[in-house]
């Protein structure tokens, strides 16, 4: 157990691994990547050490990472949009009991918070286009298309409640943007409509306030537990004698020990 390293936390524990990125939003041309994105349970003893296992992992394979199931938690708990959109990416790899537990927690990940937090990640990726405009005249034409992305995505997620990435029928508008056959005023007056109607959908939107954190420590502590189990089920069971154990015993039988 106390050897266990980076790699061997993803390669032997983890519970749920996906294909994130241009695959999974339908965006995938020939020279595209192939991100994964994983979460793996590190073995409840290792928080026993001063020193704890990561709470994340780059690798071992190219255009992989991978977060500890608590850290995944926390950070979907806070709607960081790119952790709530690994849980419902539909290209899955791998997936084990806890992993499908997981998942079926996707529902109360999602609150109205997503408003915010995906709004914060859109400004700031405006702002960097923006910059690429003044600077060079021109975005970074791969950039503009994911944040029009996010945009549909946000504003569909708070008008419906279902969180679904696959950019589905947009596909081809979309790789127009990535091609920049759309001109910049265009694509930024799209931007702009996009982010109007997701404050619109904010405001009636089906999704509760907060997300359900109960259900999911629950889960979490069930988790931790029945790996704490498992440890404890494998541990080796004979113990060695101590010598000062005879020493103690033979102090209390003369009455060495002061009694009150």
């Amino acid at each position: 157990m106390h050897s266990e390293t980076p790699v061997s936390l993803v390669r032997d524990h983890t519970i749920y691994s996906c294909v994130m990125g241009s695959r999974a939003f339908g965006l995938a041309t020939d020279g595209s990547d192939t991100d994964r994105r994983g979460v793996f349970l590190a073995p409840t003893p290792l928080f026993w050490h001063f020193e704890k296992p990561p709470t994340h992992v780059e690798g071992p394979a190219e255009e992989q990472f991978s977060w500890e199931l608590e850290r995944f938690c926390t950070l979907a708990l806070r709607a960081n949009p790119n952790i709530l959109e690994c849980l419902h990416s539909p290209l899955v790899e791998y997936v084990d009991d806890t992993g499908r537990e997981l998942l079926a927690l996707r529902e109360a990940f999602l609150s109205r918070r997503v408003h915010d937090t995906f709004a914060r990640y859109a400004l700031g990726q405006r702002k960097k286009l923006d910059a690429d405009v003044r600077q060079h005249g021109a975005p970074r034409w791969k950039h503009a298309m994911h944040l029009l992305r996010l945009l549909m995505s946000s504003r569909d997620l708070l008008r419906t409640g279902a969180l679904t990435i696959d950019v589905g029928p947009r596909r081809e508008a979309l790789l127009a943007v990535k091609r920049g056959e759309v001109p910049w005023p265009e694509a930024e007056a799209w931007m702009s409509r996009l982010a109007t109607e997701t404050d619109e959908a904010a405001v009636h939107s089906p999704l509760p306030a907060e997300p359900d954190h109960a259900r999911v420590e629950d889960f979490l502590l069930r988790t931790r537990r029945a790996s704490a189990l498992r440890a404890d089920s494998e541990a080796p069971r004979t113990l060695q004698p101590d010598p000062d154990d005879e020493r103690v015993q033979g102090l209390v039988r003369g009455r060495s020990v002061r009694q009150r």
